[in-house]
């Protein structure tokens, strides 16, 4: 009896896990690269599939591959949510202390899976897969992704070359407290680094798609950005949104002042009345602007307090704790 059709003995160590969207074609070679991968491994693994939605036959394809390899689960959402919910799915359905995500278009290559694992094994907590070598169209995807992988290093403090593959090793406990929204998947190795995990990437193969569409276009990368300055503005100030919303607030109110001055300036000296300039206008209107700013930020405040204190959710994480299990001697 092969590997493939005896059970799974206890509980895995690594889940690998893939969304789907219209792969029927691919399916059955990429079962065959993973199972060949993880054989070579030697590890218990887990195989997630997570059919996100498909039109074609690729549930179909996926129950017969669960008949047949007792490794595989097969979960299918009722519409097509995203990637990233697809992803999340994974996620809370893995029992693996290492969680491995991977395209199912046969462009990652599940050869690579053995590079990430040695690489967590020199003691980091994310490995994410660089496509060094990619195989797209420049224009669409190659050029558009090197400056989007540019703005997140830059604004996020984590260099990485290509946020976008999403072929990548997590250690369990980094991706516990990580909530997916939007196209939020590709930004998980900043939450960790934020959260104090040990993040490094490695070059891994990709190959040119065979069989079916990409489903991933140009307008991706405005969709990116705006996920960005989420994940941004939620790390630097979900718990202090005022600091936010009063900085705002204060920089309209201190040029309502100077507006306000400069109109009592033009009216004494200059004798030019508040009807010939827009400048009493002004003053009015950013006054008004810096009072809903600061009344937006109190507001933000009572919301985040709200949402931390009715779920008990805390405001930090503890990596470890030491000595806390000492009785106390006299």
């Amino acid at each position: 009896m092969s590997r493939g059709e005896s059970a799974v003995k206890g509980k895995p160590e690594i889940s690998i896990f893939l969304p789907v969207f219209n792969e029927e074609e691919n399916l059955p070679l990429l079962h065959e690269k993973i199972t060949k991968a993880i054989e070579e491994i030697g590890k218990e693994v887990e195989i997630i599939y997570v059919d996100d939605g498909s039109t074609d036959n690729s549930l179909r394809v996926l129950k017969e591959i669960a008949l047949r390899d007792r490794r595989v689960k097969v979960i299918a959402l009722r519409r097509n949510y995203g990637q990233t919910a697809a992803m999340s799915a994974g996620i809370d359905a893995a029992a693996g202390e290492i969680l491995i995500p991977m395209d199912a278009d046969l462009q990652n290559d599940p050869c690579d899976i053995a590079k990430l694992l040695q690489k967590l094994d020199e003691g980091y907590d994310v490995v994410s897969g660089w496509r060094k070598d990619r195989k797209d169209k420049l224009i669409t995807r190659k050029i558009p992704s090197q400056i989007a992988n540019k703005l997140i290093s830059w604004i996020s403090g984590v260099y990485l070359h290509d946020y976008g593959c999403t072929l990548k090793a997590y250690r369990r406990e980094v991706l516990e407290n990580v909530k997916l929204y939007g196209e939020m998947h590709r930004f998980i190795p900043i939450y960790a680094s934020w959260a104090g995990a040990k993040v490094t990437e490695v070059p891994v193969n990709h190959h040119a798609r065979k069989y079916g569409k990409s489903k991933y276009g140009i307008s991706r990368t405005l969709k990116v950005v705006f996920d960005l300055m989420t994940i941004k503005f939620m790390a630097s100030y979900q718990t202090k949104p005022l600091y936010v919303f009063g900085t705002f607030g204060l920089i309209c109110l201190a040029l309502s002042l100077v507006s306000g001055i400069w109109a009592l300036y033009l009216k004494i000296f200059e004798n030019t009345s508040f009807i010939l300039t827009p400048l009493p206008v002004i003053t009015v209107v950013l006054l008004a602007i810096s009072v809903q700013f600061l009344l937006m930020g109190l507001l933000a405040e009572i919301l985040i307090r709200t949402y931390h204190e009715s779920q008990n959710k805390p405001i930090y994480l503890v990596k470890e704790k030491v000595g806390f299990d000492k009785k106390c001697v006299e």
